[in-house]
């Protein structure tokens, strides 16, 4: 059977459970597990079982759970609207799931689709808001990842969102005309300024907007909403819930030439894609043109998400495109996203802070080194402090011999990191002494961050190669020439 015409031997229905006895028999995992899922419903749960697994028993204490103690019988499932077989022994299960068919309650019996009337799904809850997702009993694992994914796609405040959405239903149709006019009015509502005010957390403002709309009778001019999004340090399984949602939200992606193309591909298919170059030596558009290309787009109506590698605040040029934003009046928000030396800390197993020997740490670039004068933060360095260099492989002997000239020792631990939570990072340590080994490591073509001090000790080595090997090969391979 083709797909188009594949039908669906369960039919998904939501049952009202608001106030209604729901039963649960068994007191173990299996019970439990059922127990914490219908406990999202405002369903009154009993659960029969002699034997109740203390865990269960103090959770459903916290949660208002009825607990009954005795041998099933029955005659306890009357009254329930649905009934639920949890007890792990087959006959019983069998038993109750006869008996609640002859009292024409729908039964579920845990891990026997063939004795099911019903299905459990797997939930995505944003109440009132719910998404079920059901494979009929074939494949509960890929209904929880189908369910994994559409949680990342959803707002955390869909249910408040759908929540007011209801409390003005009952004046939209007294004072919206039924037809497109009314369709315009939801379609404004879910998808412009009302929506993005619930997420923010600003019900008032979006009141004031229902009102506006209310009154006006049709959509408010289209206003566009630009994201500064941390698309992490590359690895797409990094991006924050939130990150994965806006992109998927957007009609334009501007992003970086840095960011890998798996990570702009969780975009909609249909967005817009602009790069916006960045590349050390090779800026495609210059900081203006991006200010002015971000304004422009949201002046459109467009949702924007500029997308920026690591932390947007981190070296990430974002208080120009947050100054332009903002003079222009442009709605906008912040995500962040990992940045490159949490990640490079955590492809050495590397504690940034240390207790007892480093308490605080510096985020830089090399090129803080080009001055007359030591920057704050090489004091910092020289006090104990863990100093991530960003951009660091052309400037790595300045940075070795100025801090060694203002008294960190040359045996201070170093850190070097290619290409931080990719498949293809490479791994390099040593001491500051070996720091200036790096410059010569033109196979080095991804970013660079290397880290300095002394917490740097703790971090695992097993897959770094010393720089000093490589230094020495340098040295070897110099005096073979000049020979």
């Amino acid at each position: 059977m083709s797909e188009q015409n594949a039908t669906l031997n369960a039919f998904p229905i939501f049952v009202k459970t608001d106030g209604k006895r729901v039963t649960i028999i068994g007191g173990g995992g299996e019970a439990y597990a059922k127990a914490r899922l219908l406990a999202q419903s405002s369903a009154r749960l009993l659960v029969i079982a002699e034997v109740i697994d203390p865990a269960f028993a103090k959770w459903g204490a916290d949660h208002g759970i009825d607990f009954l103690r005795v041998p099933y019988h029955r005659d306890l499932l009357a009254g329930s609207v649905l009934v639920f077989a949890a007890t792990g022994d087959l006959a019983t299960d069998r038993r109750v799931a006869q008996d609640a068919r002859a009292l024409s309650i729908p039964v579920n019996v845990v891990d026997r689709p063939e004795l099911c009337d019903f299905y459990t799904p797997a939930i995505v809850n944003r109440a009132p808001v719910a998404v079920a997702i059901g494979t009929e009993g074939t494949g509960p694992v890929l209904a929880q990842q189908i369910r994994a994914r559409i949680d990342q796609m959803l707002s955390p405040a869909l249910g408040r969102l759908a929540t007011l959405a209801a409390h003005y239903r009952e004046a939209v149709e007294l004072r919206v005309p039924r037809g497109a006019a009314r369709r315009r009015f939801w379609s404004s509502f879910f998808g412009g300024r009302i929506a993005r005010s619930v997420e923010n957390g600003a019900l008032q403002d979006a009141a004031l907007e229902v009102e506006k709309l209310l009154r006006d009778h049709e959509p408010v001019e289209p206003v566009g909403h630009v994201a500064l999004v941390g698309a992490g340090p590359g690895a797409q399984d990094l991006l924050t819930l939130r990150a994965q949602r806006l992109l998927m939200e957007a009609d334009v992606i501007v992003h970086d030439a840095l960011v890998p193309e798996s990570v702009v591909s969780v975009g909609r298919r249909d967005a817009d894609r602009i790069n916006a170059g960045k590349r050390k030596g090779c800026h495609s558009k210059s900081q203006e043109e991006i200010n002015e290309l971000l304004v422009s787009l949201a002046r459109e109506g467009k949702r924007v998400v500029r997308l920026k590698c690591g932390d947007p605040m981190v070296f990430g040029r974002a208080g120009e495109e947050l100054a332009a934003l903002r003079e222009a009046g442009i709605p906008h928000e912040i995500v962040p996203g990992i940045t490159a030396a949490c990640a490079a800390a955590a492809d050495f197993r590397l504690p940034l802070t240390l207790r007892g020997v480093a308490s605080s740490m510096v985020f830089t670039t090399g090129h803080d080194l080009k001055g007359n004068s030591l920057p704050d933060w090489a004091r910092l360095a020289i006090e104990g402090a863990t100093v991530a260099v960003y951009m660091g492989r052309s400037t790595a002997a300045d940075v070795s011999e100025r801090l060694a000239a203002a008294g960190l020792s040359p045996d201070t631990a170093v850190a070097v990191v290619e290409n931080a939570s990719l498949p293809n990072s490479r791994l390099f340590h040593g001491t500051l002494a070996d720091l200036p080994a790096l410059a010569g490591f033109d196979d080095l073509t991804g970013p660079v961050l290397t880290i300095i001090g002394d917490a740097v000790a703790g971090a695992s080595f097993e897959n770094s190669e010393p720089l000093a090997r490589r230094r020495a090969l340098a040295s070897a391979m110099g005096e073979e020439a000049a020979a």
